[in-house]
């Protein structure tokens, strides 16, 4: 696949068009396609972005044989929906964070990607962050040591309605799978999958979390500190901790473009600073991966494998189950 890669977006909302923002900045890259459970909403999201094709269907979009690969952006509660009505159609997909809402239906969709031959990837920005990316070469360079504290938050007050999708069960609402999936994954690229999870959280009205702190333990003895919520402002700060130093990662850890490097564990020890910024809004480097595994005829990312979701998902299965949030259907 020499010539550009052709983009389909399914949904239409500001995550749609963030995703879409970035893509026009990718030479490579052109988007084709739009498909919305809406005619006009598809029609006016191809008119703003100049898109060539608007479908009133998702499975209009999927069976699209102009399109290579398809972002899913719908809110995460239709993520497994939409994504395995693609994937069932060959139709390669990136689909935005927390892939599902458990690991189980996760699971199904690699599955069913890797039965079908068809490249998957979980649209998780902050994996294919080059600041990220250079984060854990040093770390695993041993630059820090060995590393044995995570630290990661992320949270924002807001007033949300019952309806709004971050307290609404039915769209999979809560801030654990909207926020802390963030801080969670931080945690796990670092650590890996941890023995033991301990959670505890607040509840809105609804029954969603409205404030969670999450304890990972490992074998190794390390730990990881996580937090996150809707009710209160946190600093969006990431911390690694290691037996011969640290690295500080500032607002936001999730999409960083620098971060600073401590040699040693002395209160003298002067930082190095990186500064490697990213590019647009962030989105363009997840992009840039997909389409990279889509020319070399790649199934599943390196940088994202599917064992990756899925374990980050198991993490926040067992953290739901000790809160108590449960969605419908379950």
């Amino acid at each position: 696949m020499t010539q550009k890669i052709r983009w389909g977006i399914l949904a239409t909302g500001g995550i749609a068009a963030d995703f879409t923002q970035d893509l026009q900045l990718l030479p490579d890259a052109e988007v084709v396609a739009v498909g919305s459970r809406s005619q006009d909403s598809a029609q006016a999201f191809a008119d703003r972005f100049g898109i060539a094709r608007a479908h009133g269907s998702w499975a209009e979009l999927a069976a699209d044989d102009g399109v290579d690969i398809i972002y899913v952006a719908t809110p995460h509660h239709a993520h497994y929906e939409a994504t395995a009505l693609c994937l069932e159609a060959g139709r390669a997909v990136l689909c935005e964070k927390p892939f599902t809402l458990d690991a189980a239906s996760s699971r199904a969709l690699t599955e069913l990607a890797r039965k079908n031959g068809t490249f998957l990837m979980e649209g998780m920005w902050m994996r294919c962050n080059p600041a990220i990316r250079k984060l854990l070469d040093l770390v695993a360079e041993g630059a820090i040591g060995e590393v044995g504290t995570v630290h990661a938050d992320f949270a924002f007050p807001g007033d949300f309605a019952p309806t709004h999708r971050l307290r609404d069960p039915a769209l999979g609402g809560g801030a654990l799978l909207d926020l802390g999936v963030y801080p969670v994954s931080f945690a796990h690229l670092l650590l890996g999958s941890p023995s033991t999870v301990s959670a505890w959280a607040s509840l809105t009205p609804e029954g969603v979390d409205a404030n969670t702190a999450l304890l990972l333990g490992y074998d190794s003895g390390a730990l990881a500190t996580l937090s996150c919520g809707i009710t209160s402002a946190t600093p969006g700060r990431a911390f690694v901790g290691g037996s011969a130093g640290r690295i500080e990662v500032p607002p936001l850890f999730l999409r960083p473009d620098s971060f600073s490097l401590y040699r040693g564990t002395g209160d003298d020890v002067e930082p190095e600073v990186f500064r490697i910024p990213y590019t647009g809004i962030g989105f363009v480097h997840e992009a840039e991966e997909a389409m990279r595994c889509l020319r070399e005829g790649l199934v599943e990312s390196p940088l994202m494998r599917w064992q990756d979701t899925v374990e980050v998902m198991e993490i926040l299965d067992t953290a739901r189950a000790q809160i108590g949030v449960v969605y419908p259907g379950e």
